[in-house]
């Protein structure tokens, strides 16, 4: 999932529609020049339009380019477009040198036969947090490298659990959160909003409880995915949270949260920056597993990919430009140009704590983080995903019991990955 940019970019997270949209192009060379290398200047793409030549996003690309001692040229193209054009430059054989992709996209290139493994490339890839590569992995193979990841956590009003009389330390599983939560009913605030949107955003919010439950993706209508199904529900029936949860995106869920009237509310860190800036002191906890520790929250950001090129001495300078992305400085310089990407290494962990010791709450949730497309499931999640948020949409709407829901939910998955 992505930062405050994401809510922007409602299928960022992950599903791979292949509807062009509208791009744009960013040129740049490194400050003070740049080598051409072998077969001209290097292309990189990736989906911050937002950010363009003058941002600190280029510069931090051009720097790298110019360590590698290449010229490189950027595009940048919204979320979606990016894997389409991609799929269409590696089947014409004019792929870019690299491409930054939303995490869930990265199986889909590689199960096309576009992305070259890290292995064959030549980077070593175990420095990487083992929880987060795990998103550029398909069949056992590593087809790209987190250059830093997002999650959720809870985010808390502490004014209103003080007057509630909330400790949100005493919350560690799901009985001790339904507790904090009947008890800011109680002193007649709104307990949690969260988003239930009928889109990837909607799945996003929904793994960490059905993670925390027991759920695997494979089986969408287990007893452990009903019970997740059941508490969301349960909430929603019971007025522990609003109606406009089935609408809400993870944006218009925040700018809920926003008005100061909301116990908790379900985000990213993405959002530590509005959060500091909120008119009321905030904090963080962990998302809660039903029976005790921190609930697996699926991880977001993007992975540096490198295309199988024809003129294979282009990796030299390629795999330069990467080593220099994703040095612990490198990642730690990522994560605060963008103000909320985690570094995706123990060193780069250190390193940003050190800078910003707040973020310590995030680092422990991306060290719990799952990918969405672990577990091998690749180009078959964003198909399970939709059968999923569309069971979600069935429960909390009242058109079907949570386990009827699912059930038809895991017929639907099982019907798609069939194709």
């Amino acid at each position: 999932m992505t930062r405050s940019s994401l809510p922007t970019r409602a299928v960022v997270l992950g599903t791979a529609v292949l509807t062009l949209s509208a791009l744009a192009a960013c040129a740049s060379t490194p400050p003070g020049g740049g080598t051409t290398a072998v077969g001209g200047a290097y292309t990189w793409w990736d989906p911050y339009p937002q950010h363009d030549a003058a941002s600190a996003w280029a510069k931090r690309v051009d720097a790298c380019a110019k360590e590698a001692g290449v010229i490189v040229k950027r595009t940048a193209y919204d979320t979606t477009a990016l894997t389409n054009q991609a799929l269409l430059a590696g089947q014409e054989g004019n792929a870019p040198d690299v491409i930054l992709l939303d995490n869930p996209a990265v199986s889909t290139l590689a199960d096309a036969g576009i992305l070259t493994t890290m292995a064959d490339f030549g980077l070593d890839v175990n420095r990487f947090d083992k929880n987060l590569i795990a998103a550029g992995e398909l069949d056992g193979k590593t087809y790209g490298v987190p250059i830093g990841a997002n999650t959720l956590a809870l985010y808390y009003n502490k004014d209103i659990l003080d007057k509630a009389g909330v400790d949100p330390a005493s919350i560690k599983d799901w009985a001790s959160l339904n507790a904090a939560l009947k008890k800011v009913k109680a002193a007649g605030k709104k307990p949690i909003t969260f988003a239930a949107i009928g889109t990837e955003e909607g799945s996003f919010q929904f793994l960490p409880w059905f993670w925390g439950a027991g759920g695997q993706l494979t089986r969408l209508d287990s007893a452990q995915a009903v019970q997740a199904l059941e508490l969301w529900n349960s909430w929603v029936k019971d007025g522990i949270a609003p109606n406009s949860v089935l609408s809400n995106s993870q944006n218009t869920t925040w700018e809920e949260f926003l008005t100061g009237e909301f116990g908790f509310a379900e985000n990213g860190t993405w959002q530590v920056n509005s959060a500091a800036k909120a008119g009321f002191p905030t904090g963080v906890v962990q998302i809660p597993a039903k029976d005790g520790g921190a609930a697996p929250t699926p991880t977001g950001g993007e992975f540096i990919t490198v295309p199988v090129q024809k003129d294979t001495k282009r990796y030299a300078a390629t795999k330069k430009i990467l080593e220099c992305m994703t040095t612990p400085e490198g990642l730690v310089e990522t994560g605060t140009t963008f103000a909320y990407y985690i570094p995706s290494t123990a060193e780069g962990q250190q390193a940003i704590l050190a800078k910003e010791p707040a973020l310590k709450p995030w680092v422990e949730a991306v060290r719990s983080a799952k990918g969405r497309t672990s577990d091998n499931l690749g180009t078959a999640y964003p198909k399970i995903s939709e059968a999923m948020w569309t069971g979600v949409q069935k429960a909390l709407s009242g058109s079907a019991s949570p386990a009827d829901a699912l059930k038809e939910a895991q017929a639907k998955a099982e019907q798609a990955v069939r194709g």
